[in-house]
């Protein structure tokens, strides 16, 4: 009922988007001698910010067509290498010498509720001096009932399949979500000494321990019992999606979800978006325009998925207390010997904690100090760490640093 609730809702609102985006271009427009008037501002920035608040925002572009390389701008193509029903994982070509090698990249990106491309900054950042690939998630709103299902495990099957593919020599950069899935994959290739396991390990803001220095958002996956959410928050893909009938958390729940943690913050946004298209403010309204793209833009997840990861990762702190398992094996962390592990946080992370990532060294205690390396960034906040200012200048130097010490020549 959920879904159906706010596919009608959305339906109903399309007359009034169009009649929006009619009301915009007629007051913008040169033509009419209301648009350079207050009222005639007023109005097309009002038609603006309805049309957008109404709007379903679907995949994002990745928009990255070139990058800086030795002073020389260097074309970039995004290409899908792998596909899977669940995943595609896409490397970002870039136009030089096939002889020129540079450190592989594998990134992980989060499976919670945004598309990949919250990760275009990360991408670029790492462009001039690594072959870089990321892993994109179907949005489960997609995927025919025929593909199966995809729980954490899956996922985990996923890493471990896309690993393989890429062979020995690997460097991996989960940010989010990830980690203690990543954690988990390397584990189990480490303890069979697998030549494709990763040569490094970053964890960016993972919450492999959400018992230290817990957060709202912890709180409230133990606030309340497994079933609980199974009622509250899972809901039915309706007709006409390809992922009909599938059980899912939808993305616009998520994204209601991730909106009430800093509401003001986002009314005080859209109201300054309002006053900048009134005095015609370009830059201001494009830097908007180009976050609330990316940020408004959801994927739903599949309800095994979903309800694994608040059980197994927020509840029983599988991993960290050394019970997870995969199939018929434990995940042991202390199985890796040689893999050089890296940690980064935020200081002002209210995701994931202070320490939630830093509790991988804990858990591999068999990584000499030589290969261990952790930094927690000042002033910044869940996304500062993968995105941002700080992030160019500060953060990715060092990953960047960590991964050419422990390429292998």
């Amino acid at each position: 009922m959920l879904y159906s609730a706010y596919e009608l809702t959305h339906a109903a609102l399309k007359p009034w988007r169009q009649m929006a985006r009619g009301t915009q271009a007629l007051y913008s427009s040169p033509l009419n001698p209301w648009s350079g008037t207050m009222a005639g501002r007023s109005l097309a920035a009002s038609a603006d910010l309805f049309e957008r608040l109404t709007r379903r925002y679907g995949k994002p572009a990745w928009d990255i067509e070139n990058t800086l390389i030795g002073g020389r701008s260097v074309a970039v193509t995004p290409v899908p290498v792998l596909r899977k029903p669940w995943l595609t994982l896409t490397h970002f070509g870039r136009d030089i010498n096939p002889d020129h090698e540079d450190p592989k990249l594998l990134i992980v990106a989060p499976l919670s509720g945004h598309y990949a491309t919250l990760l275009r900054g990360t991408v670029e950042a790492f462009l001039p001096g690594h072959e870089v690939f990321i892993t994109e998630w179907s949005d489960a709103r997609t995927v025919p009932m025929v593909a199966g299902r995809f729980d954490l495990h899956d996922y985990v099957d996923h890493i471990l399949e896309v690993l393989r593919f890429l062979g020995p020599n690997t460097h991996v950069l989960a940010v989010c979500q990830p980690g203690p899935l990543v954690l988990a994959a390397a584990a189990l290739m480490a303890e069979d000494e697998e030549a494709s396991r990763p040569a490094s390990l970053t964890l960016m803001g993972s919450p492999i321990d959400t018992r230290r220095s817990p957060t709202l958002p912890n709180e409230l996956a133990k606030s309340k019992p497994l079933d609980w959410f199974a009622r509250n928050v899972i809901s039915t893909v309706p007709m006409p999606n390809a992922g009909f009938m599938r059980r899912v958390y939808p993305g616009f729940v998520q994204l209601a979800s991730f909106i009430q943690m800093n509401k003001d913050t986002h009314v005080d946004a859209h109201r300054k978006f309002f006053d900048h298209l009134v005095a015609g403010d370009g830059d201001s309204t494009r830097r908007h325009r180009a976050f609330y793209d990316e940020y408004l833009s959801v994927m739903d997840l599949s309800e095994e998925f979903y309800l694994q990861t608040i059980r197994e990762v927020f509840q029983e702190h599988r991993l960290a207390q050394g019970l997870m398992r995969h199939g018929d094996r434990a995940v042991d962390p202390g199985a890796l010997t040689d893999m050089a592990l890296m940690t980064i946080e935020g200081e002002l992370d209210d995701i994931s904690g202070i320490g939630q990532t830093q509790a991988a060294h804990d858990l591999c205690v068999n990584i000499p100090a030589n290969l261990r390396q952790d930094y927690v960034q000042k002033g910044v906040g869940h996304y500062g760490v993968f995105s941002g200012r700080r992030f160019r200048e500060n953060i990715a130097p060092r990953i960047a640093d960590f991964i050419r010490d422990h390429n292998a020549p």
